[in-house]
């Protein structure tokens, strides 16, 4: 933690605030210092000009630095998040340096004293907390890698939701792992910055990348941050991590320490997975298949956005850690399809469970908040909304004479885990209690305003409020009291000498005066005509009266800060509840899209079988249905097991016929297999799959001076060198970025590598139809092709995979129907014309140059040749001219 800046040192020629700035500039040099200053964030410097040029702010100047202007710019307090937002947004981070003592505490240090301030937080694209900067149905997370012995690690923290997870992978594995994830920010150790091995997983994350010094990430260092960071003496109990793995949330805990200042988070125990245990998706594929973004970067679109049933932000979330990160143990996969299942043949209580948890507040941000001390009362009312609900919905289940309660069909594992979480120690439920009973229904934004307790709740509280808000009743009635008693026409003044003092005429003021040191009436001050009395009673009202006000914001905050700190002290059965609201949404809300769609329950086991009957894109379907048009389904059979069963089909025919819709399809249907959702399909078996690819589309990186071909290239490398048998492969138009025969070379040798060396299930579109030959030249390999019928003239497309080859691709009938012009479509076909009768000259494949070539170098003798014999038996030195010519002659005969 950065210590105060309250007296920063002397300056020449500066004056005690600005170098207070200069102070926390120091301390924070790669960050935009937002200086507080009374009702305003105060910018200087360069931190100036870039807020103005970012955020279209007046630049304007004050005062004088070493001879130069000073540039300044500010923000009001009350929309800082607004700001900040477009900060984050563009790459920056942004440090709160905050006043933290008010003018009057500055004042009794001495009447120059200036206001002490501070660095509060450092906020980055990884460490957001607040709701106006986050996405409630995304995860905002902070990921580190570290790389020791060759052994790669990714710990990830979303500090938001308060969650941890730590993976341990091949270095191989970093991108795909690294990916699953989506952190908004990444730390590295300096050294591995620049690292060729590392780079392209950092690059393909998507987050901001930060460099953190090497030593950070030393494993006794980081181990010691760690423990320091969850208050424990060693890390055992969480777990036998690997170096890279302590390495990685040393990094973590390191700018944690930093970034907020030295407030504690609320943070569960680091879950610990392998690369075993999820299906690995680099980061190409997650971008080709749109699996929680489209290829525009936008939700909508998306495979998540398309099946997102749920009714709380939790559970959104965590929605999408499921399709993100779809797992790859059969035993785990039908443990979370048991509880779809479930849910989904009980249609009532799931409809009353999704009504139940939309009264439910985000729970797990909350609790956050409140712990690092960013929270308010609104997020006390979050707790405990998240808390009634989760009495509600424990009381769901335990219905008596509801089929839930059915000894003899109990919930299956997975949910069981959900109740046991609705059920927190004794002390959450007192928590609630006092939530309930101290809380009012609608709090205020912020502590400081007041208005947070119920009447009630605190009596003393009750009289403050009485006090500052009806004041003028309570003065009177102490009047009528006082007349009553004493019989003298009292009145009731105040100023702001004497305060509040009763007030009657030198007359009535005799008796009084004479009554002595017994008489309740305390003579204060005698004027020509008037005689002015206090009483104890008024007197302390009147102290009360005076200090009402702050009073009920004291009690207030005393209040609200006690209420804090036990949700602090309780964070983990908070969290605990929080996650199982959240689990329960997504698989409630994974039950009810199965019902809208029609989907159904795959089989999920061992084998090495993809079998699809009547499968359906569920993105396409949904977006062909909105326009009113039907979705034709499609069948599709793999098998990496035993003769004669395909496992590589080669899928051909025509443009706009629905290849590629076809490919994504079935990738999808993998990862909603995996991730523990129905599919959309008549019925579905699937052997796990270890790892998933899917080269479709085309894309350039031009700012790496990659072309199209070449990133073809470079993503097909990674796919073979990665692919495994139990790998899911969908590859569309390899080849097609280079020239004819380049192209058809290169895909037939990656069709052949896929089938004989990687054994993965692979889907292999392609306009080379020559490659159809392939099924009666290796052993598991089948043809399918999208059926296509021309109709009078026009091109109908049936969007139907089935067996065989296509005969053409239609390419000049597509060019006609995407408006190219008359002539243009005309010469087009007659070109075709003429090469397809000069293509039927040349035959078969086998026939044509380039792979005639290849075969005979295959089936070519081994040894000398004759023309090499001939050669060995001439001696130069002893020809005449006559004879090295005939020599020469014979040779090339030979060559022939």
């Amino acid at each position: 933690m950065n210590a105060p800046v309250a007296h920063p040192p002397a300056i020449e020629g500066v004056t005690p605030v600005m170098g207070q700035y200069l102070a926390a500039k120091a301390a924070q040099p790669d960050a935009v210092v937002f200086f507080r200053m009374g009702d305003f964030y105060e910018l200087f410097f360069k931190d100036a000009e870039i807020a103005s040029a970012a955020l279209g702010i007046a630049l304007t100047k004050r005062g004088k630095h070493q001879g130069e202007d000073i540039p300044m710019a500010g923000v009001p307090v009350h929309a800082l998040d607004g700001y900040l937002a477009r900060l984050i947004r563009l790459g920056h981070r942004v440090a709160i340096c905050e006043q933290i003592e008010t003018p009057a505490e500055a004042k009794k240090r001495g009447s120059k004293a200036i206001v002490a301030r501070d660095i509060v937080r450092v906020v980055t694209p990884g460490t957001l907390t607040e709701d106006s900067l986050l996405d409630a149905r995304g995860a905002n997370r902070l990921a580190a890698v570290a790389v020791r012995r060759g052994r790669a690690a990714v710990a990830v923290v979303e500090l938001s939701a308060g969650a941890v997870d730590c993976l341990a992978c091949d270095l191989g594995d970093l991108a795909s792992a690294l990916a699953a994830f989506r952190p908004s920010e990444v730390l590295v150790p300096d050294k591995l910055y620049s690292d060729e091995a590392v780079r392209p997983a950092l690059d393909g994350s998507g987050g901001l990348v930060q460099a953190l010094a090497s030593a950070v990430a030393e494993p006794t260092a980081a181990r010691s941050r760690v423990e320091r960071l969850y208050g424990v003496s060693s890390l055992d109990g969480f777990g036998a991590f690997e170096e890279a793995e302590v390495s990685a949330l040393g990094l973590i805990a390191a700018y944690l320490e930093t970034t907020q200042a030295g407030k504690v988070p609320a943070l569960a125990p680091p879950r610990r997975s392998t690369e075993t245990g999820r299906l690995a998706i680099d980061p190409a594929t997650r971008t080709s298949l749109e699996i929680d973004r489209s290829q525009r970067g936008e939700r909508e679109g998306s495979l998540l956005h398309t099946i997102d049933r749920t009714v709380t932000s939790g559970g959104a979330r965590a929605l999408a850690e499921r399709i993100s990160r779809p797992l790859s143990q059969p035993a785990a996969i039908n443990a979370q399809l048991d509880a779809v299942e479930w849910l989904l043949q009980r249609r009532d209580l799931r409809r009353n469970l999704r009504d139940a948890l939309r009264a439910s507040a985000d729970v797990a941000r909350a609790v956050s908040r409140l712990a690092l001390g960013r929270g308010g009362p609104r997020d006390l009312a979050a707790v405990r909304s998240g808390l009634a609900t989760a009495e509600t919905v424990g009381g769901l289940f335990l219905t008596a004479g509801h089929p839930v309660g059915d000894p003899l069909n109990p919930p299956p594992e997975r949910l069981s885990a959900c109740l046991d979480g609705l059920s927190p120690p004794a002390e959450v439920g007192r928590l609630l209690a006092e939530l309930i009973d101290g809380l009012v229904d609608e709090p205020p934004h912020l502590a400081r305003d007041g208005g947070l307790v119920r009447p009630g709740y605190r009596p003393e509280l009750d009289e403050a409020l009485r006090l500052r808000d009806d004041s003028r009743r309570v003065v009177a009635e102490l009047e009528a009291r006082a007349v009553s008693d004493s019989r003298v026409p009292f009145k009731i003044r105040h100023n702001a000498v004497l305060g509040y003092f009763l007030e009657t005429t030198a007359k009535h003021a005799e008796g009084l005066l004479r009554a002595g040191p017994e008489s309740p009436y305390i003579h204060r001050q005698t004027l020509a005509a008037q005689v002015r009395f206090t009483t104890v009673e008024l007197s302390e009202l009147d102290a009360k009266i005076s200090q009402a006000g702050f009073r009920a914001l004291a009690i207030e905050g005393e209040t609200f800060e006690r209420w804090r700190a036990e949700v602090q002290r309780l964070a983990a059965p908070l969290q605990a509840v929080a996650e199982s609201l959240a689990e329960l949404d997504a698989t409630a809300a994974l039950a009810e899209w199965a019902e809208e769609v029609g989907a159904v329950r795959p089989v999920i086991d061992d084998s090495r079988c993809f079998e699809v009957r009547g499968g359906r894109h569920p993105v396409v379907e949904a977006a062909v249905k909105a326009a009113g048009d039907p979705f034709t389904p499609n069948d599709c059979g793999l098998d990496g097991e035993g003769a004669g069963h395909a496992r590589l089909s080669i899928v051909t025919g025509p443009n706009m016929a629905g290849k590629s819709t076809f490919l994504r399809q079935n990738a999808l249907l993998v990862i909603l297999a995996q991730a523990g959702a129905f599919v959309p399909a008549a019925a579905m078996r699937l052997g796990v799959v270890d790892r998933l690819f899917s080269r479709v589309g085309a894309g350039d990186d031009l700012a790496r001076g990659r072309s199209t071909f070449m990133m073809e290239m470079v993503e097909t490398a990674a796919i073979l060198s990665q692919a495994t048998d139990r790998a899911f492969i969908v590859l569309d138009e390899i080849g097609r970025g280079t020239a004819t025969y380049d192209g058809l070379a290169i895909a037939w040798a990656v069709a052949e590598y896929l089938h004989d060396r990687a054994q993965a299930r692979t889907l292999f579109a392609t306009h080379y139809h020559e490659l159809a030959q392939l099924e009666d030249r290796l052993a598991h390999v089948s043809n399918l092709s999208m059926k296509a019928r021309e109709w009078n003239g026009d091109l109908v497309f049936l969007h139907e995979a089935g067996p065989g080859a296509a005969d053409r691709s239609y390419g000049v009938q597509v060019a006609r129907l995407a408006g190219v012009p008359g002539p243009v479509v005309a010469r087009a076909r007659e070109v075709l014309d003429r090469l397809e009768a000069e293509k039927t000259a040349h035959g078969r494949l086998d026939d044509l140059p380039l792979f005639a070539v290849a075969e005979a170098a295959v089936a070519a003798p081994s040894g000398p040749s004759p023309t090499d014999l001939a050669l060995a038996d001439i001696d130069p030195d002893d020809l005449t001219p006559r004879e090295a010519l005939e020599a020469l002659y014979r040779l090339k005969a030979l060559a022939k």
